[in-house]
């Protein structure tokens, strides 16, 4: 049978410095086996966003580490991205990772209120974190376009296939939360579940071979911009970016 966990998941300090090696060795790892790359970062790098309170830890009910994320900024603070999401194996499918994301989520609209939000992912189950946060699926252009953040792709083993479609697209989905425009979260959270499956297979596309020709037709479709009806029947373009 299994062992229902209690976590606490907090904003880290100083406290927790100590635990920075075993992060990045997680994050290393993770990556290599879901077989796609990750912004490499050292221990010194996570200890000080810890010190700057732009990071939040998990722990289980006996005190083992079992999860991190932290923020950083781009563009001069017009962008926030939430980076670095790991979970212990020993404790993932348990709802950690979604816990995790919500309390840095909330943490980065504290800290940076008037910031966007976005994120990329290959998966399908973050995307679903972040549709029920009010993440919105986007195109590429819509992302921050500061080349530190982009240089951070260069350890990914897709990176050779995101130049060549010149930083407009690749096998991530890019998401995006703008306070200042954006859907409730029920909305993003139904809008996802309604076409959980058409997601699904366009990310099976993707893997399968990036950009297939005949998906240009979808470009020439006159639909409406604004509005959720006009998102809903154009979120190919979130996908396929010709």
């Amino acid at each position: 049978m299994e062992t229902q966990h209690q976590f606490q998941v907090i904003v880290a300090n100083e406290s927790h410095l100590s635990f920075a090696q075993i992060i990045c060795d997680e994050m290393a790892a993770s990556a290599k086996a879901r077989g796609t790359g990750i912004a490499k970062r050292s221990p010194e790098y996570i200890q000080q966003k810890m010190r700057e309170g732009k990071a939040v830890i998990a722990f289980n009910e006996d005190g083992i580490w079992a999860g991190f994320c932290y923020i950083e900024t781009w563009s001069h603070g017009e962008y926030v991205a939430n980076s670095g999401l790991i979970v212990s194996p020993s404790f993932r499918k348990g709802g950690l990772a979604k816990a995790i994301k919500k309390k840095i989520f909330e943490l980065s609209r504290q800290t940076y209120p008037d910031s966007k939000i976005f994120g990329l992912t290959t998966g399908l189950a973050v995307m679903k974190i972040n549709s029920d946060l009010g993440y919105e699926p986007v195109t590429y252009s819509e992302l921050t376009q500061d080349e530190a953040f982009w240089a951070g792709c260069k350890s990914c083993v897709n990176y050779d296939i995101l130049m060549s479609k010149e930083r407009k697209n690749c096998l991530c989905t890019a998401m995006l939360y703008d306070p200042k425009d954006h859907y409730e979260p029920q909305e993003t959270k139904e809008f996802f579940e309604e076409k959980k499956s058409v997601f699904e297979r366009l990310l099976r596309i993707k893997q399968w071979k990036l950009l297939k020709p005949f998906f240009k037709d979808d470009k020439d479709n006159n639909t409406p911009s604004g509005g959720g009806a006009g998102k809903t029947k154009s979120f190919f373009h979130y996908f396929f970016n010709f």
